[in-house]
């Protein structure tokens, strides 16, 4: 059974103890700075938008072939990007090496 942990503020002890015992390292900035996590929202806006919107899964390793073609299949190596001047990742690492 998984433990569902809600925290009220990303700066609780609550919060610092449980990344602590999972060896996570959090991402915060100075409140009102909302631009730290803005590169992933946005990919995770667009896995949304683009592939599982409105999709039930029948099982946990189908959802996770799904999104493992969404990123290393389509959104890395076809999907266009605008801030890599309309080429996909792959492509863009390719003209720059």
């Amino acid at each position: 059974m998984r433990r569902r942990v809600e925290f009220t503020q990303f700066g609780s002890d609550d919060f610092k103890r449980f990344c602590r015992e999972h060896n996570l390292l959090p991402s915060m900035s100075r409140r009102g700075n909302c631009w730290d996590n803005a590169v992933v929202e946005s990919f995770f806006s667009s896995l949304k938008k683009e592939r599982i919107r409105k999709r039930i899964y029948k099982t946990r390793e189908v959802a996770r072939a799904e999104v493992f073609d969404y990123i290393e299949v389509f959104y890395n190596r076809t999907r266009r990007h605008s801030h890599l001047g309309g080429l996909s990742p792959e492509a863009f690492e390719l003209a720059a090496a």
